[in-house]
């Protein structure tokens, strides 16, 4: 079990020489972060937005890598598996804009074909998007006392990352594929975020796993946190955030990434069946990165702070296996 630290009051991320304010490490249960980053060549930000509906499910990205500037729009059919997406590469990630605050400013990008406009205020987040066959203008509130989880993860005072997994949050609005108009909310409809700002070693892997349902979802994560006393892993009930302070096994199988997932631990016992494999890569020779991210359903428990096993049956999401050479 890890020990990491509860913060609680507003603070940056980074000393003024840009290396890691040791007062930032470990997690939080709303944004508090501030991306103070300095220096090039291993500075990664990125905005991702996924949002789940019966019918599809939605990617976007908008993304610097320093080297690149790496978004892309993405939207799979549910009901026959067919996948709409449209990337852009943008060397030195030329016109990417993104704050250093998750929860303010806005993050947009317009490059190769496509548009995305990320606005966040207080009481929500405003998600629009255009690309070739696809149209997203979608709402994404806040509500009251709704909890993320934030993390800071040490690799050393020097490659270090915050990250904000919000998981659950209600989404309603319009999505336009192909010229055909689907209206976007009721229960289940969500939407997650993961907001990322850090300075990151050259060559990492992680796994990541995220699934809601009405009143429950839940966030683990692996692999990239291993070692640094600090985790991810965290269940959501009723918009409330129980923090998993353990690193989790992770057993799936790289040859056929349809079979069961299996994500387990003192406090977790999840299996998660996908309906989907979503594969990305890039190689940019100096940049590349291999993703499979498995769409499917979850089933199995994980232990609120009370000692409570809560039923993750029904729960709709992903997991995904992510190799970075950055």
């Amino acid at each position: 079990m890890t020990r990491e630290p509860e913060v609680t009051d507003a603070t940056e991320l980074c000393l003024p020489d840009g290396r890691l304010n040791p007062a930032a490490v470990g997690w939080t249960r709303r944004p508090l972060h501030t991306a103070n980053l300095r220096g090039w060549g291993r500075t990664k930000r990125w905005e991702y937005w996924g949002i789940v509906t019966s019918r599809h499910i939605v990617g976007l990205v908008v993304s610097s890598l320093d080297y690149a500037g790496v978004h892309s729009v993405y939207v799979l059919d549910r009901s026959n598996g067919v996948e709409t997406n449209t990337d852009a590469v943008v060397p030195l990630a030329r016109g990417a804009v993104l704050p250093p605050r998750s929860g303010e400013g806005e993050a947009h990008v317009r490059s190769g074909g496509l548009e995305i406009r990320i606005t966040q205020r207080p009481d929500g987040t405003a998600i629009f998007a255009r690309a070739p066959g696809v149209l997203l203008d979608v709402d994404v509130p806040l509500p009251a006392g709704h909890e993320s989880l934030g993390v800071v993860v040490p690799w050393s005072d020097t490659r270090f990352q915050y990250t904000v997994k919000d998981v659950g949050r209600p989404a309603h609005g319009r999505l336009e594929v192909h010229g055909k108009a689907h209206e976007i909310g009721g229960p289940e409809a969500f939407a997650v975020l993961d907001h990322g700002r850090g300075r990151w070693p050259y060559a990492i892997t992680w796994n990541w796993a995220a699934g809601a349902a009405p009143g429950r979802a839940v966030q683990l994560g692996g692999k990239w946190t291993d070692g640094t006393g600090v985790t991810e892993n965290g269940l959501f009930v009723d918009g409330r955030l129980h923090k998993i302070g353990e690193e989790l096994q992770w057993r799936y199988d790289r040859s056929n990434w349809l079979r069961p997932w299996r994500i387990s631990g003192a406090r977790v016992d999840v299996e998660f069946r996908p309906f989907h494999e979503k594969v990305a890569r890039t190689n940019l020779l100096v940049v590349a990165n291999e993703t499979h991210q498995c769409f499917g359903h979850f089933s199995g428990w994980a232990e609120a702070d009370d000692g409570t096993k809560v039923e993750l049956d029904g729960l709709v999401g992903w997991a995904e296996e992510a190799r970075n050479r950055w």
